[in-house]
């Protein structure tokens, strides 16, 4: 979901209500305790140098039970944040403590947003010559020559 979804959709809703990929819901007395453009340079193991840029904010959940995020409070921290930092209208990414810290894409369903799992991968596949079923079957192991 880009930023400019994302503030769309608040415009069509009343509550705030986010949801786990296992489908428990974030209570409602979340924080969202930053919003910002992350950037990322880097190099992968195939000798490419990428760039990536994402929308990043953070929901945080404390022992603030009476604390609650209408949807004005929020869209006003996203437009605050868009004009303060000069936003782009890039792909969402949202924090969220678990068992660590996870990272995960932004969808909606009608009435609630739901966190997206992410994944990691190989983005030099083809450098790496990694069989397609050893990708899929996650067989590779050390010294088999996949990496």
């Amino acid at each position: 979901m880009l930023l400019s979804e994302l503030k769309s959709t608040l415009d069509k809703i009343n509550t705030v209500k986010f949801v786990l990929p296992d489908g428990s819901l974030i209570p409602q007395h979340f924080h969202v305790t930053e919003v910002g453009q992350i950037e990322k340079k880097f190099i992968d193991c195939g000798g490419v140098v990428r760039k990536e840029a994402v929308i990043n904010f953070q929901l945080y959940t404390a022992e603030d039970f009476d604390h609650r995020l209408d949807v004005q409070k929020f869209k006003s921290l996203l437009d605050l944040s868009q004009k303060a930092l000069l936003l782009d209208d890039l792909e969402i990414e949202v924090k969220y403590q678990t068992d660590t810290i996870g990272k995960y894409g932004l969808g909606f369903d009608n009435s609630r947003f739901f966190l997206i799992s992410t994944s990691t991968t190989c983005l030099a596949k083809d450098q790496c010559r990694i069989p397609e079923s050893k990708i899929t079957s996650n067989q590779c192991k050390p010294n088999s020559g996949c990496c």
